[in-house]
């Protein structure tokens, strides 16, 4: 199942531990989500991490992962359907993998194609990539909603986001001030409907949707993400 955790501070922590244990602890909640492994990155203003259940290269495939540039990491909750023949194509086209991972795939491909590295992804899945050359953070969850992937941000200016609500909770920021909407929302539909969560000012990333975190601005845009996989259809002679 796997999830992952992580935000980026407006201020400039000068207590690198702090920023590690805090993102630690965000993903210590969703231990349930990734029983095997854990991995956090502290860079600049950003920390990121990841519950892994071990699937697809149990031995190479821990996470914070980097691709050709050290300066992306890459956390990753999913499964990437064609990674074979997308790390096939990225490979001709000079990318070096060190793991048979299919997050590998993913953080080549957004170095080869940026933003539109979702076009080539088939598959059901929620990533955060931290750029820490440029101070961006990108983010995208698949066509049909299957991986969740919840951000807010505070009265601070921090931006947490996490794949479940409980890990944006462990960050001293976040104020859990419940959603009136959303819970109106609940008790009519017997659920919350996108974007809104039980949280004021907490949203769910929609399906089919990238967010990109630039020079402090957030944007979020619909992506035409391919379906998770291609559909065959047979023609009778």
């Amino acid at each position: 199942m796997c999830g992952i955790a992580g935000f980026v501070t407006r201020e400039k922590y000068s207590d690198e531990r702090a920023r590690w244990e805090i993102v630690s602890r965000m993903c210590g909640v969703i231990a349930h989500r990734g029983p095997d492994d854990q991995g956090v990155v502290v860079s600049g203003p950003a920390a990121i991490g990841m519950r892994r259940l071990s699937i697809i290269d149990l031995a190479g495939g821990h996470q914070p992962m980097t691709g050709c540039n050290p300066a992306l990491s890459i956390v990753f909750n999913g499964e990437i359907y064609n990674f074979r023949e997308l790390k096939t194509e990225l490979e001709a086209r000079g990318h070096l993998f060190k793991t048979n991972s299919d997050t590998e795939a993913i953080i080549h491909a957004y170095e080869e194609y940026g933003e539109d590295c979702v076009n080539h992804l088939r598959g059901m899945f929620a990533f955060a990539i931290w750029n820490g050359q440029e101070c961006e953070l990108f983010m995208a969850r698949d066509r049909t909603g299957k991986k969740p992937l919840y951000y807010t941000r505070t009265s601070r200016g921090t931006f947490i986001f996490g794949s479940e609500l409980k890990t944006l909770r462990e960050h001293p920021e976040f104020e859990a001030q419940l959603d009136l909407p959303a819970l109106d929302a609940y008790l009519t539909f017997g659920y919350v409907p996108d974007p809104l969560t039980i949280f004021r000012d907490v949203h769910k990333l929609a399906p089919g949707h990238v967010l990109a975190l630039k020079h402090d601005r957030v944007a979020v845009a619909y992506r035409a993400i391919p379906a998770l996989v291609p559909v065959r259809v047979r023609v009778k002679r």
